[in-house]
């Protein structure tokens, strides 16, 4: 499947090419990007990957499959284009600006019989596929407490703290996607959304912090939290239930074994070390090795590993989050 990468930032060098390139029946077959430095990153890693400098230039080949990681107030606009030129999509997250932008792109790909899926890589983490493997063992969940927490206190010069709505830059979009993502793939579309939102560091102009709580129809409670000011990490999940709770600290390593420029895929991949695993039940318990590996070769395969429909829930969560954290009030959903 001839593919082309649109975007050759952090997202489209890391979590997008490596594995395109090494996916059977996969081929990254040209990027699209207009700044030298990363075309000469791609030609340095990828000799046989045809350089565009424009989107435009992608309609003018038979590319079958299109990847979208450009900054995320492009992803819609993008992943549209794409889709009206009849071309399979990827969509790195979040998926659209809003649950209505992400509902017509879902319409569209529908209409046109081709495969649209939202980039949610996190569902493959190591620690995300433990939970999912042991939830039954913990008997009847009634708490998922999940973070992504981070130290940095000083505000980047980047579209991500970008204060201007359209960008997209807010922590929720960034980290709470992810979290609202898990929480939905375990538990299920939300009945209700309470959320606290605020922007702490010092010439921040983007929210930078955030508490998320959910309740499923089944009765479990989400509760997420996602900051850029927390000097005292904590647990990365800590799920609680009648019979026992996995608790877990430290992220998944394939994040920085690809930032480091490491080819997946190979032997011991997303294997986590042992003084790294969580506890079931006050024991330690193997983490399951990361896959990021296998939504591509889903991909490959013709499925959406993650429905579109997923997204657009995701995006009611951030929508009502806001309105939450407006208010001070549970919203329903």
């Amino acid at each position: 499947m001839r593919t082309a990468l649109v975007g050759y930032g952090l997202g489209g060098s890391a979590f997008h090419a490596p594995f395109i390139a090494t996916t059977p029946g996969l081929e990254l077959s040209a990027v699209v990007t207009a700044n030298p430095q990363r075309q000469a990153e791609v030609n340095e890693r990828y000799p046989d990957t045809k350089i565009l400098n424009d989107l435009d230039e992608v309609w003018r080949d038979d590319y079958e499959l299109v990847v979208v990681t450009t900054p995320n107030r492009l992803h819609a606009s993008h992943a549209r284009a794409a889709l009206e030129h009849g071309r399979k999509v990827v969509v790195d997250k979040p998926f659209a600006g809003s649950a209505g932008e992400a509902r017509a792109l879902a319409s569209l790909a529908a209409q046109k019989g081709l495969l649209l899926a939202p980039f949610h890589n996190r569902r493959w983490d190591g620690d995300f596929r433990t939970v999912q493997k042991h939830l039954n063992k913990l008997g009847t969940v009634h708490r998922f407490e999940s973070r992504f927490e981070r130290w940095r206190p000083e505000v980047k010069d980047s579209w991500k703290e970008s204060g201007d709505p359209a960008d997209l830059g807010s922590i929720l979009f960034d980290l709470g996607t992810h979290l609202i993502d898990q929480a939905v793939a375990l538990f299920g579309r939300p009945e209700s959304v309470y959320a606290e939102i605020r922007t702490l560091r010092k010439n921040a102009k983007a929210d930078d912090d955030a508490f998320v709580a959910l309740t499923h129809e089944n009765g479990v409670r989400s509760h997420l939290w996602m900051g850029a000011l927390v000097a005292d990490l904590g647990p990365r999940f800590r799920v609680l239930g009648d019979q026992a709770a996995y608790v877990k600290y430290g992220m998944d390593p394939q994040e920085e074994l690809l930032k480091a420029g490491v080819t997946p895929g190979g032997p011991g991949w997303g294997a986590e070390q042992k003084d790294a695993w969580g506890t079931l039940g006050g024991e330690p318990i193997e983490t399951e090795p990361g896959a990021y590996q296998d939504f591509y070769a889903a991909i490959a395969a013709g499925e959406a590993p993650v429905p579109p429909q997923d997204a657009v829930t995701g995006l009611e969560v951030i929508e009502a989050a806001r309105q939450s954290a407006a208010n001070g009030q549970v919203v329903p959903l």
